[in-house]
């Protein structure tokens, strides 16, 4: 069963993917805006793929990130990546939601490799908004897009020797 594309015009639907993920309309409003406004920085010369990622923390601040890419591919950052950087760097730990925004229909999710990487920062629960083109959405839970994840739980406490 694929997700459900949902636009961002239907009202009920916008108000009902917000109660059941916790977050105000206007925190969806700013996702929505932000991370849209975010491909506007994308470097993405190689591909013309554009990606804006917002994450909203806990503490109702949103951080905003776009993919980087480089001459050399792999060494590309995407824009999930980047935001999370940012907000790490600035002392933020707790994280509430994630947006991402590209220029195609319908939404991109995450890559594998942000999928990790979102995993190291956010709760199972998280919801991850994947908006569309047109502004169009898919809305999942971390742990559907990364099932049986490993995370840092998982790893023995910092100084203990396990051995």
């Amino acid at each position: 069963m694929s997700p459900t594309i949902i636009p961002s015009s239907d009202e009920a639907a916008v108000s009902q993917a917000c109660k059941d993920h916790s977050i105000t309309k206007t925190e969806f409003d700013a996702l929505l805006s932000r991370s849209v406004s975010a491909k506007a920085t994308a470097y993405c010369p190689y591909s013309q793929f554009r990606v804006g990622a917002t994450i909203l923390t806990h503490d109702g601040a949103n951080i905003d990130g776009a993919n980087v890419e480089n001459a050399a591919y792999p060494v590309g950052t995407c824009a999930e990546r980047v935001a999370f950087g940012k907000a790490v760097t600035e002392g933020h730990r707790k994280f509430k939601a994630v947006a991402v925004a590209t220029d195609i229909s319908p939404p991109a999710s995450p890559c594998g490799m942000c999928r990790q990487f979102i995993r190291e920062f956010c709760e199972l629960d998280a919801p991850i908004f994947m908006f569309d083109k047109n502004g169009a959405f898919i809305v999942m839970r971390l742990e559907q897009l990364l099932p049986l994840s490993f995370g840092p739980e998982a790893l023995p406490p910092p100084g203990s020797n396990p051995i």
